[in-house]
């Protein structure tokens, strides 16, 4: 299994400059402490693996796009401690939400992070020659896909530079590309991964084929683009060596990590990092204590912080036959009578959790267990592919009665029979298909993005037609680039 560990190489934590980072005000602070460079630097195959160890590390700081990506839809609450506690998540809540966001700016330091570690390795990627160079080069084209994919959803149009790092003054001169080009680069990105890798991974937790036919075809479906993302979809579902796994909560467990049903996962460990200090840093998945039990005290379950809360309604949504209800969403109150437990009632409590990403007991933490926690994120799962195959294939006008077909086999597992098969063509199907997203993916961060593209974000408390599509780019961004970026409409 490949470990995103802090061996970074030097020239990519510190040279690959991003646009204003994390956890001090600027990276160019930190820049002038080593001299690692090109000229010593992707010699060997060896500087490549390390250089791409680099470049996938970043993945893990995704964890505040997952939680945000929920706090910010109609699925959960923000909760936490108090109206105080993480400010930046309480606004995105509220859709009170300003350029001023230390948690939103993180989104965007973090992902361009991302973005410059690949590039520096495309920008020498011709600098020396080795068997299989190519494929760590699809690689880093799917993982700078991937980081711009997160930037161009939360952002929109960014700015984009082909095969080279960003530099400092480019904030300067290098404008806004429009989210059409940002989609561009996207699929030409993911159409080199899909062409070079196999679906085999070199390592487990290594992006290949499948990762890239996936995230293709969803860019493609978010730009409404329906034919060509079902005929990525369903390649991927017909070749592809990907399946549902039985049981339904296997999946979120940690033996049920890396299995036939993921297609990407974002690995995580129990290596401690920086502590609050510097949340960028941690080797585990941040999200899994945030969400966790408040004041937690009983079997199965250890606690956290209590954010991200889901709702009634969510919860309700579930038919009573519903496997993935329990599953997906744990009602405390419930489980505290039936075990004995007991917890504490932090803000905006509902009552609920989000199950399939809180702590669990025996998880080998060797730090901060809230800050450690070493649940894989299931970034993209194979019924998510077959809800995407059938979205596209509805919403295209191509076949609804495949589209069924691929529905169905996601609700056949959720009831553990076809008695809840969907029959229903046209705009009900489209509908459905929307319902089971949100069923099948809960507390998964893909919720708000769903309501945006669809034009049902007014279903959200709060939400803003023609502003909050969007996030703010962060204020700091606006002021360096001194006149070359224009803020996002309403912000």
């Amino acid at each position: 299994m490949i470990k995103y560990n802090k061996i970074i190489v030097f020239a990519i934590v510190l040279i690959s400059l991003t646009f204003y980072t994390s956890c001090s005000d600027s990276f160019l602070d930190e820049v002038e402490e080593f001299n690692i460079d090109s000229e010593n630097f992707f010699n060997s195959e060896d500087d490549y693996n390390q250089a791409l160890i680099g470049t996938y590390d970043i993945l893990q700081s995704t964890y505040v796009n997952v939680l945000l990506g929920e706090i910010a839809s109609d699925n959960t609450l923000c909760g936490g401690e108090s109206a105080t506690d993480v400010i930046g998540f309480q606004q995105v809540d509220d859709m009170t939400h300003n350029p001023v966001n230390s948690n939103l700016r993180d989104i965007w330091n973090w992902m361009f992070a991302g973005v410059n570690r690949a590039n520096y390795i495309l920008e020498f990627k011709d600098k020396t020659d080795f068997d299989g160079k190519n494929i760590i080069i699809a690689e880093t084209r799917f993982l700078r896909a991937y980081y711009h994919f997160e930037l161009v959803k939360w952002f929109g149009g960014i700015p984009i530079k082909d095969d080279q790092r960003f530099q400092t003054g480019d904030e300067l001169t290098i404008p806004r590309s429009s989210i059409g080009e940002v989609y561009a680069l996207i699929e030409s990105d993911l159409q080199y991964a899909v062409d070079n890798l196999s679906y085999t991974s070199v390592q487990v937790g290594r992006a290949n084929k499948g990762s890239a036919q996936a995230l293709l075809g969803k860019a493609l479906l978010y730009q409404e683009k329906f034919n060509e993302a079902a005929i990525v979809l369903e390649n991927l579902i017909n070749n592809g060596p990907y399946d549902l796994v039985d049981d339904y909560n296997l999946i979120f467990e940690n033996e049920g990590e890396n299995g036939v049903e993921s297609v990407f996962e974002v690995q995580y460990t129990d290596t401690e990092g920086a502590g609050f200090e510097c949340l960028q840093c941690s080797e585990g998945n941040v999200a899994v204590g945030f969400n966790g039990i408040r004041n937690y005290s009983g079997p199965t379950f250890d606690s956290g912080f209590s954010f991200n809360v889901p709702i009634q309604d969510v919860y309700d949504a579930f038919e009573d036959e519903d496997i993935r209800r329990d599953v997906a969403i744990l009602n405390i109150n419930e489980w505290a009578t039936d075990t004995g437990a007991t917890f504490g009632v932090g803000y905006e409590h509902t009552g609920y959790y989000n199950r399939k990403y809180i702590a669990r007991q025996g998880d080998l933490n060797t730090g901060d267990a809230n800050l450690t926690n070493p649940n894989n994120y299931r970034s993209i799962r194979f019924a998510d592919v077959l809800l995407m195959a059938a979205e596209a294939l509805n919403r295209g006008s191509i076949d609804d009665s495949r589209a069924q077909i691929y529905l169905n086999r996601v609700r056949a597992r959720a009831f553990g029979n076809n008695d809840h098969d969907v029959l229903v063509t046209g705009s009900n199907l489209t509908q459905a298909i929307f319902n089971e997203r949100r069923l099948e993916l809960v507390g998964e961060g893909h919720r708000f993005f769903d309501l945006v593209r669809i034009g049902n974000g007014a279903s959200i408390p709060g939400f803003t037609t023609n502003k909050n599509e969007l996030f703010p780019i962060p204020f700091e961004e606006i002021q360096f680039a001194n006149g070359n970026w224009e803020q996002n409409t309403g912000y």
